[in-house]
């Protein structure tokens, strides 16, 4: 099976072609890589590439793109609605088929010594790449725009970039570079020139005010077009899907008297987040993905299973039962938390209560995903512990990977509380049958979290960044009070039915 990973750098040029085709022709030299998209747009003064290949020409074509990019965009000269701290703004790496997350950052590594080596550039690792708690964000990296960068850079040490001088490039500025999971870039138009309602519907809308999970959100002016729009980037479809996120502004823009003139997508998006929206905007009850005509027709012509699809059950038991560190206990975890929540989801199906179905199904999905990410966690730390001990970032390194360690059995217990929680609600409307079949969920659930929660409690005792100990000490808290109210539900009869 090949290995391919996804490249998508942004770039700050949106409106002279010439340097957009520099731009595609630098990537598109490179033998073994495939361009699969390209959008700009001039009020954002934006391109965004979307190309893949084998990891090594991947990050080839990126050092390449970004090379033209140092030699033909000065930042100086730029103006844009886009939050932007560099020519080359922001390259993330994402794992599509045989490689891992953990290759992914090592390619972010690897691009990012070259850049700050060969062309000067401080670069910031962020998100899964991320070398320090603070810059996992983009938007933390870009807070304050590129004079905010240059100033916590000349006062603060914490604020030294991963690789490269500094100081500010004087035409480039400066690079983000990262590994991280698929994302959606997914923009909506609206009938007006008000800025103010779009900034507003916004800051509504994006998880960090408190509105949709993994949604950022900000609004801009569309010049060229006389309109305003609210550019989003959904982190994970699965939490907060197109159509949501759509109808949460549609239903905002209404308030404010104001219609949605269009939306748009930059770049690419999972067949899946299609479907699902499709399937949500249509009310279809019980969609499978397979009912899609080309779906079964590629399963009907495979010949064998994809090596890279997910394990079977007997493979999974047979990798946790062989003696190595991985999976272990979390990922276990992890399966019994999503396989209660597939229980309620059953059930609410049963039951036909449509808002604790989709509840749920996501739950089990985000769980199952964690399974993934738990290993990952624990090899990070393994890889942190083998540095010297005398290595300048191994105290930092041990301790950006204990935080994950410990977020993620966090996450599980959180998640499968929650779906504990749920499935106690939708018992209560099911026949007397079906609802020995929702206790199980809802045991499977509060095992889950004391698994999650006895992985978290262990592993918080390592970490050394009081700050972090005492956010995660504090989660723990509540997970543990909503456990106990969880286990009180489930051991009260419900009423029948």
């Amino acid at each position: 099976m090949p290995k391919i990973v996804e490249c998508i750098p942004n770039f700050s040029e949106g409106r002279n072609p010439a340097t957009i085709q520099a731009l595609l022709a630098a990537v598109e030299s490179i033998p073994g890589i495939r361009l699969l998209d390209r959008t700009s747009d001039p009020d954002h003064h934006r391109s965004v590439l979307t190309f893949a290949g084998d990891p090594d020409a991947v990050l080839e074509a990126a050092f390449h793109a970004i090379q033209i990019a140092t030699q033909l965009i000065d930042l100086r000269r730029h103006t844009g609605v886009h939050p932007r701290i560099g020519a080359t703004d922001v390259v993330p790496f994402v794992p599509l088929q045989g490689v891992t997350m953990e290759d992914c950052i090592q390619l972010a590594r690897r691009l990012g010594k070259r850049v700050g080596g060969e062309l000067n550039i401080p670069v910031f690792l962020y998100e899964q790449a991320a070398g320090h708690p603070n810059r996992t964000r983009l938007e933390a990296i870009r807070q304050g725009g590129l004079s905010g960068l240059e100033t916590r850079m000349a006062a603060d040490r914490n604020w030294q970039p991963d690789f490269g001088p500094s100081r500010l490039h004087e035409r480039a500025g400066a690079i983000v570079i990262g590994a991280r999971q698929p994302l959606i870039a997914f923009n909506v138009n609206l009938k007006t020139a008000d800025l103010t309602i779009a900034k507003t519907i916004a800051q509504t809308i994006r998880q960090s005010n408190g509105g949709l999970p993994c949604v950022k959100a900000i609004g801009v002016p569309l010049a060229s077009r006389g309109m305003v729009q609210i550019s989003m980037n959904l982190t994970d479809y699965r939490v907060t899907s197109m159509d949501t996120a759509f109808h949460t502004i549609q239903t905002e823009a209404a308030k404010a008297g104001v219609e949605i003139a269009e939306s748009e997508l930059i770049g690419l998006v999972p067949q899946a987040a299609l479907n699902q929206a499709a399937a949500t905007l249509l009310h279809l009850g019980r969609f499978d993905p397979t009912q899609i005509l080309e779906t079964r027709l590629a399963g009907a012509h495979a010949a064998q299973p994809d090596p890279g699809s997910e394990p079977t059950l007997s493979e999974f038991l047979r990798t946790v039962s062989a003696a190595t560190p991985t999976p272990a206990g979390g990922a276990v975890a992890a399966l019994a938390g999503a396989l209660a929540a597939s229980l309620g989801t059953m059930g609410a199906r049963i039951g036909k209560q449509t808002e604790p179905e989709q509840s749920l199904n996501s739950l089990s999905q985000r769980l199952a995903d964690l399974m993934r990410d738990d290993c990952e966690a624990y090899e990070a730390v393994s890889r942190a512990r083998r540095l010297p001990v005398d290595h300048a970032d191994r105290p930092l390194f041990l301790a950006t990977a204990l935080e994950k360690a410990t977020e993620v059995p966090l996450k599980i217990a959180e998640l499968a509380c929650e779906a504990g929680h749920i499935i106690t609600t939708v018992r209560a409307v099911l026949s007397q049958a079906v609802q020995s079949d929702a206790t199980v969920g809802i045991i499977l659930a509060i095992a889950a979290t004391e698994a999650g929660l006895h992985t978290a409690k262990t592993n918080v005792k390592l970490q050394r960044n009081q700050q972090v100990n005492a956010d995660q000490i504090q989660r723990i808290a509540k997970i543990a009070n909503s456990l106990e109210e969880l286990k009180g539900l489930c051991y009260t009869p419900p009423p029948s039915t």
